[in-house]
């Protein structure tokens, strides 16, 4: 019989709906259950596409002498960590706080009124190697909560008083200067592997949030060591097994330093920050294969991710079926040379393995094992311009070689069990999405990408609400739910302001204010500063969680403060600035004592510490002279420049949302640019050239 979790939506908790564990959803009916019972609660918090999960449940979960365990001494409560952040941000900060570490799957102990006294990821059944294992673990806290249960209760409220006052103890300061920017970058040239590129040693993350600050902090500064530190690893992470050669998108991240052994479960939000950084690395250099990248993401998101509504579903799982029934990470994405040789003509298989570095032993080493499988990951060691030089091949012909084998292996790989598709559409993903695609659309004068951004937006706009008209967090299945946090608002609105700058509709622009100003009613903290991760009327939890700190996303206060200063610079309100005073205060003292852990947040610094501009191109948008200004604009990488759009007439929509716009109209009948900095304009030009040179000023 399915246990409590077959009702729910969330695909995590439907995988676990038939384990004989008699699981419970998060909810009042647990807690009361473990109250009335006087048991423990056993958290797990997981997300559909994690390996390691997989791995516990089919261990553990799945058997019925653990399950008998956890059925009879504790109340075992399984969360989805994509469908509530808020819930896994306080115990992910409990486990760090013990163990020094965290991941997932989470695995925490508590008290029936949810406090914590236990905290782990991944245990085995049983015990190896120095590991506990949940059957050495279960029967002995079980022990002591029947015979010393007062101490567990004393260790919870420590671990909890600790956790509050972690919380509440940030207080407001000074705020950053340049001088936290210059450190940032030094510490992660300081990091920066300078053989293959990214930061650190494996596994290898690749934090595209860490390239759009450094790519900031090279156009403020002029220091060409940070967009060497960009590009080198955007390359290197393109010709590595980490980027899926055949079908496009980026796995996870890589478990080796090379880039060329992946965790291969693919997350919605790592195609949208990909796309982010490749894009804004084409429009601060001008190179192609930037461009060839960020389009290659976006085939694979709105090929394999896109839902039929014109949401994005949140992720593909690392393992699939192999030919034998079982379940291996990576079988869908994995080749041998047999299988090679079996679909592509002899030349071009040949060609294929020895451009891919395949070998007949295989170059992919199980994660969890190390064992060679005889399959390979196909990873380049060298970019196809500089593999056409070295066998003398003109580099198109060599492209369209290599792009017949990848559609071949396409279809073939088609035929294959897929990776389990977690089909939940989450509105902070989605809306990261929207601003990858918008910002795309505008830089590569792409008409589809900015279809696609549109009706996300518009679905966002339309689906993800409740009865009253607030922000939902997840949709599935034709129902939306769960009350939104603040990375629902702070990144939908990013994507919102991004759509606005692609378009010139005011509605985009009149939407992005209403959900920053609903973020400011109901998230801010008055008396610290900064945003709390939910409203004032969410749920009661042990704490109310506050987070600046940038993880595999940047943080929701860190896309808040650059939506703060774009939006005061888009509407002519200071008051957005003075928010993003207080918060930049707020987190001030933090990001001093680790910068490169606030990348995401030091890009909204750079704004404000930078050339802040606004640009208000005047005119007709569909003539031609207006056109030719704008193309201005999206040809110049200009991080720190807000641009509207005011078309000719009295009483233009965009007035009414940045009123300064209203004297500023066509010059004699030609449309004009005004360039305004230090809340100071200079003159009108109709002059694309004369344009150009302003922004270089």
């Amino acid at each position: 019989m399915p246990n409590r979790l077959a009702d729910e939506q969330s695909p995590y908790l439907h995988q676990h709906k038939d384990n004989p564990v008699e699981w419970y959803p998060w909810g009042e009916e647990a807690f009361e259950t473990a109250r009335r019972e006087g048991k423990p609660i056993f958290l797990s918090i997981g997300y559909s596409t994690c390996h390691w999960c997989h791995v516990m449940e089919r261990e553990s979960f799945e058997d019925q002498e653990v399950a008998a365990v956890l059925n009879d001494g504790f109340i075992p409560i399984k969360v989805d960590r994509e469908e509530r952040p808020d819930v896994d941000s306080i115990y992910m900060d409990v486990c760090q706080m013990m163990r020094g570490q965290g991941g997932w799957p989470l695995t925490v102990l508590l008290t029936p009124d949810r406090k914590p006294f236990f905290a782990a990821t991944y245990l085995p059944k049983e015990g190896r190697f120095q590991q506990t294992g949940l059957m050495d673990l279960l029967p002995r806290v079980q022990k002591l909560w029947q015979n010393d249960r007062d101490k567990l209760l004393e260790d919870a409220e420590e671990v909890t008083d600790l956790l509050r006052r972690s919380t509440e103890e940030q207080e407001r300061g000074d705020a950053p200067g340049p001088q936290l920017l210059s450190e940032a970058a030094r510490q992660l040239s300081r990091q920066f592997d300078r053989t293959h590129g990214g930061f650190g040693s494996a596994p290898k993350f690749p934090a595209p949030h860490n390239l759009l600050f450094l790519l900031r902090h090279w156009h403020r500064t002029g220091e060409e060591r940070a967009l060497d530190m960009v590009t080198e690893t955007l390359d290197q992470m393109r010709l590595g097994g980490m980027f899926d050669q055949v079908g496009y998108g980026f796995h996870r991240y890589s478990t080796d330093q090379q880039w060329k052994l992946p965790h291969f479960e693919k997350m919605l939000y790592d195609q949208a920050m990909h796309v982010l950084a490749y894009t804004d690395a084409y429009q601060a250099t001008g190179e192609e294969r930037y461009e060839r990248t960020a389009r290659e993401v976006l085939t694979y998101a709105m090929r394999d991710l896109q839902a039929p509504d014109s949401g994005f579903y949140s992720a593909e799982d690392a393992d699939s079926e192999t030919e034998d029934g079982e379940m291996e990470e990576g079988a869908f994405y994995v080749w041998s040379t047999d299988e090679i040789r079996e679909l592509l003509d002899p030349d071009l298989a040949e060609l294929v393995i020895d451009v891919y570095n395949m070998a007949p032993e295989g170059n992919y080493q199980e994660e969890s094992t190390g064992e060679r499988t005889g399959k390979n990951v196909l990873h380049l060691d060298r970019s196809l311009a500089d593999e056409a030089e070295r066998r003398d091949l003109d580099e198109d012909a060599l492209w369209d070689r290599i792009e017949t084998a990848h559609t071949t292996l396409l279809e073939a790989r088609s035929e294959r069990p897929r990776p389990h598709l977690d089909d939940k559409v989450l509105t902070d993903w989605n809306g990261l999405m929207v601003a990858a695609l918008a910002t795309a659309a505008r830089a590569f004068d792409e008409p589809d990408y900015e279809a696609a951004a549109r009706r996300t937006a518009q679905f966002l706009l339309d689906t993800m609400r409740d009865a009253e008209g607030r922000l939902l967090h997840r949709y599935r299945e034709g129902e939306a739910g769960i009350q939104a946090t603040l990375d629902d608002y702070a990144f939908l609105t990013w994507g919102l302001l991004e759509l606005y700058e692609t378009t010139f509709d005011p509605a985009w622009l009149r939407a992005a204010q209403e959900h920053l100003d609903a973020s400011l009613d109901r998230f801010w903290d008055a008396e610290g500063g900064g945003f709390y991760m939910t409203p004032d009327d969410g749920e009661a939890l042990i704490v109310r969680p506050k987070e600046a700190t940038d993880g595999a996303m940047p943080s929701g206060n860190s896309i808040q403060l650059m939506n703060l200063l774009r939006l005061a610079r888009f509407t002519g309100r200071t008051g957005y600035e003075e928010r993003a005073a207080a918060l930049s205060e707020w987190t001030g003292s933090s990001a001093r004592s680790r910068p490169t852990g606030f990348t995401a947040l030091l890009m909204g610094l750079h704004w404000a510490l930078g050339t802040p501009r606004e640009v208000v191109v005047a005119g007709d948008p569909e003539a031609d002279d207006t056109q030719a200004l704008i193309d201005v604009l999206r040809d110049t990488y200009a991080p720190t420049t807000a641009t509207l759009q005011r078309p000719p007439g009295d009483a233009p929509k965009i007035t009414d949302l940045a009123p300064f716009t209203a004297a500023q109209t066509p010059l004699d009948g030609q449309a004009a640019a005004y360039v305004c900095r230090d809340f100071q304009c200079e003159a009108p030009t109709t002059d694309p050239d004369a344009l150009r040179a302003q922004l270089k000023t």
